[in-house]
């Protein structure tokens, strides 16, 4: 070999080790997004928090930001599940209404600045991963501006599965765990769309990377047609709008043929807002947050009465607590410095949506017959999506019933109903709005542990 070959092979070679010096090792990602303190954060913490992002796009630089908290210590987080969380808008973001109000273990108090503890958090019974989505939402970036204008359901649920395929290349710990998705709303689509593409993916694998195991939503959008229905409907039993206006809505809104309303269903829309008068449509028995109404009041977006995630008070703080220097730098967070404040719901995202089937029923059927664990849930006291409009859904999956409709029971007192179903487990929460784990932390906290534990809720 000449010198210039020996040379060359030399610098190849040099090339390769310093390639390999410089990737960094899950040992090592892990340690750089471990949260090592929270400010306002309560002394009394016993678990492990990372967070960070991952990059799901390499040529449009998009990459979602992520909050992994664990069980605690002494409740021995190795042996227990993982369980991925989203929230829906679209455009609404998992760390501001999941995380930071409702199952997380970490409550905002009303000065923005601290913290305190949630005694019904879900990280009591599972590991809890949560996850801005898409990108523009949150932290959540993409060096391509346009990828905020152009984002639909299709290319949400792709961006999420490559989350999740390099998420467990940085934790493998996880790899094998049990893995289950929750989410509420608009998540609705997000959720069972993300569950189908896991289990086709899985289908073509001797040994899946993800141990995907079944879903839960609550207040879920599922079948615009049946969710059309069980809105107006419900409106109308809570005397929430006349009988005229009720027939017009019927006569007017037609989302069958078209996934947008007519300027007439508009019309009746504004009426049957005028009607409601200044409620909290969330969560009907309760009062709004002040101006907050009128901010959840406007029609926009392809979803007329659901523009946006639940409003509460609680929403203010979290725009206060995230927007500190010294909290996104403790959650390894707004790296790249974006141009524009974090806010609970993207101003952009939810307002250009793409693409938005019809109809999840269909996936429904596909992962029922693959056997895989569904449950549902309702808070009974929203509005927005009711209960009403998922029975209605329900109900057009033709399933065969288990065990008949039932009250469950919570210290003695109903704390909702159930049905079950062959391949899907129905549950009603008593006075819990949109939101319910915000509502009834308790009752949740009791749901979520059954649907982990596969068994009926308690009688």
């Amino acid at each position: 070999m000449g010198y210039s070959q020996f040379y060359v092979v030399l610098l190849l070679l040099l090339s390769v080790s310093v390639e390999i010096c410089l990737a960094s090792s899950p040992v090592e990602d892990q340690k750089r997004d471990k949260i090592t303190y929270l400010p306002g954060q309560p002394k009394d913490v016993d678990f492990a928090q990372y967070s960070g992002y991952v990059t799901v796009n390499e040529q449009a630089g998009r990459a979602l930001f992520y909050w992994l908290i664990e069980s605690p210590t002494s409740l021995g987080p190795r042996s227990r599940p993982l369980v991925l969380w989203l929230n829906g808008g679209p455009g609404c973001s998992s760390v501001a209404y999941g995380a930071a109000e409702e199952i997380g273990p970490f409550h905002i108090n009303p000065d923005g600045k601290s913290l305190y503890l949630n005694p019904y958090a879900w990280n009591n019974l599972a590991n809890i991963l949560f996850l801005e989505s898409p990108a523009g939402v949150g932290f959540s970036y993409s060096n391509e501006t346009s990828d905020l204008y152009t984002f639909g359901d299709q290319k949400t649920a792709e961006d999420s599965y490559a989350f999740l395929v390099n998420w467990f290349e940085r934790f493998p710990q996880y790899k094998h765990r049990d893995f289950y998705i929750a989410g509420e709303s608009y998540a609705g689509h997000y959720v069972p769309q993300l569950a189908q593409i896991i289990y086709q993916k899985n289908k073509g694998m001797q040994n899946p990377a993800i141990n995907f195991k079944g879903f839960m939503v609550g207040n879920a959008v599922t079948d615009d047609y049946h969710d059309l229905v069980g809105t107006f409907e419900y409106w109308w039993t809570h005397g929430l709008i006349s009988d005229s206006t009720y027939k017009m809505l019927q006569f007017t809104c037609d989302f069958v043929s078209s996934q947008h309303p007519s300027v007439q269903c508009n019309q009746s829309l504004n009426i049957a807002v005028l009607e409601q008068g200044n409620i909290d449509p969330y969560s009907i028995y309760t009062r709004p947050c002040s101006d907050a109404a009128s901010l959840k009041r406007s029609l926009n977006g392809r979803y007329p009465w659901m523009s946006r995630a639940y409003d509460p008070c609680t929403e203010r703080y979290s725009e206060l607590y995230f927007n500190l220097p010294e909290v996104q730098e403790a959650l390894h967070a707004n790296v790249t410095n974006i141009s524009y404040s974090w806010k609970t719901c993207s101003d952009i995202v939810g307002n250009y949506w793409g693409d938005s089937p019809l109809s999840m029923l269909p996936i429904y059927q596909e992962l029922i017959n693959a056997g895989l664990k569904i449950w549902v849930y309702s808070g009974d006291t929203d509005s927005v999506v009711p209960i009403t409009a998922t029975r209605y859904s329900i109900d057009a999956l033709n399933l065969p019933t288990i065990t008949n409709w039932y009250p469950w029971y919570d210290n003695g007192k109903v704390g909702g109903w159930s049905q079950v179903y062959k391949g899907l487990t129905l549950v009603t929460v008593t006075g819990a709005g949109h939101e319910v784990p915000l509502h009834r932390p308790r009752q949740a906290f009791i749901l979520f542990r059954s649907f982990l534990e596969n068994k009926p809720m308690p009688t």
